[in-house]
């Protein structure tokens, strides 16, 4: 009978959370696509980009959430039944409250594995992905994003300035200079511009300009009436490195290792930002990814100090508005944390620490309790 009733315990936790992470991650989802929508035309982008980029964005957005949803849902359910008086029928069945803790606890376990299964595989793959959308993709209608008045520097090596812009998207009295490479470059100058496109191919089509070509420490410039400019192989300036929190966690631990000892060059040279400078954001993720999610434990408890206290009690309101602060304190303490991260190694285990410490600390406080009210009993 004490299964059963775990069990529809545990479906009525989980259908709750799984409900209310899925409904607050779209919402907030919606929101942030509608931002990336404003900079994928800033930047160029086409919609397949954009629609990649923002799908590719939700796992992150998940895994943001579910502290505090997870917080939520178990503290609205738990008080729900107790105000209910619905686990007086759990302690009618002989279910002691450090039973119902140890089933919760070990429930928490399974959260936090998961957890950690996101946001040490799933998110670093996702962002990699997301952002490889934009590190590969050519930038597509152009007229999107040109601004008039303003220097347009989104397409890598590539300037364009436009004086004015009418309300079909064509440019009048524009600069355009191409970086060609380091020391050589082309600029040239047009009284107008239109975007168009041959055989899916953009071009911008310039009328009565010149162009002036430094090549080789030679200045050459010509005249002309008429002029392609293709676009198809310009890329953005988007980041063309992986970031930090776009790194595999095995290459985290290898870049750690290849710092540490200074062996295995090759590691350096396939992590572009496997650097002394970049050392702190690297413990910090590996932080956020291995040990932030064993404050998973602690939320789900912390809701269950309800059930060592009855509803009768003058202070029961009192107690939960502090329980419920409480865990609000430990999900904001669990992310400032990240903050306190160095590069000094016994800070960083010191702080480490702290969700276990905090742990056994809370389960102390339930076996005590619980016990004495046995032992009263």
């Amino acid at each position: 009978m004490k299964k059963i009733l775990f069990r529809k315990l545990l479906i009525d936790y989980l259908s709750f959370f799984l409900i209310a992470l899925l409904a607050s991650s779209i919402v907030v989802w919606v929101f942030q696509a509608v931002n990336y929508l404003d900079i994928m035309i800033e930047d160029g982008r086409d919609y397949t980009i954009y629609i990649n980029y923002s799908l590719l964005n939700f796992p992150k957005i998940l895994s943001k959430l579910f502290p505090f949803v997870l917080f939520f849902s178990i503290f609205h359910i738990t008080s729900k039944f107790e105000s209910n008086n619905e686990l007086i029928i759990l302690w009618n069945f002989g279910v002691t409250k450090i039973e119902l803790i140890n089933f919760i606890f070990r429930f928490s376990l399974i959260l936090m594995m998961i957890q950690i299964i996101f946001s040490s595989l799933i998110i670093p793959k996702s962002q990699d992905m997301a952002r490889s959308f934009l590190r590969t993709s050519t930038v597509n209608f152009f007229g999107n994003f040109i601004k008039p008045q303003r220097f347009n520097d989104t397409i890598k090596n590539v300037t364009i300035y436009s004086e004015k812009k009418d309300i079909e998207g064509n440019l009048y009295n524009l600069y355009l200079k191409k970086q060609l490479d380091k020391n050589n470059f082309q600029i040239t100058y047009a009284k107008k511009g239109v975007f168009k496109e041959f055989n899916n191919i953009p071009v911008l089509v310039l009328y009565d300009g010149a162009t002036i070509t430094g090549k080789n420490d030679k200045i050459t410039n010509f005249s002309f009436s008429k002029s392609d400019f293709p676009l198809n192989n310009f890329k953005s300036n988007a980041t063309t490195y992986k970031k930090t929190q776009e790194l595999s966690s095995f290459q985290l631990f290898q870049c750690l290792q290849f710092l540490k000892t200074k062996k295995n060059i090759k590691i350096k040279k396939k992590i572009e930002n496997c650097t002394i400078k970049n050392l702190q954001n690297i413990y910090k993720e590996l932080y956020k990814r291995f040990i932030i999610p064993f404050y998973i434990p602690l939320l789900v408890l912390i809701p269950f100090l309800l059930v060592l206290s009855s509803k009768e009690n003058a202070n029961y309101s009192k107690l939960k508005t502090i329980t419920f602060l409480i865990g609000l304190f430990f999900i904001i303490f669990s992310e400032t944390t990240i903050k306190l991260i160095s590069t000094t190694y016994l800070k960083n285990f010191v702080i480490s620490l702290m969700p276990f410490l905090l742990l056994i600390f809370l389960y102390l406080i339930f076996f005590k309790k619980t016990n004495f009210s046995h032992s009263i009993k």
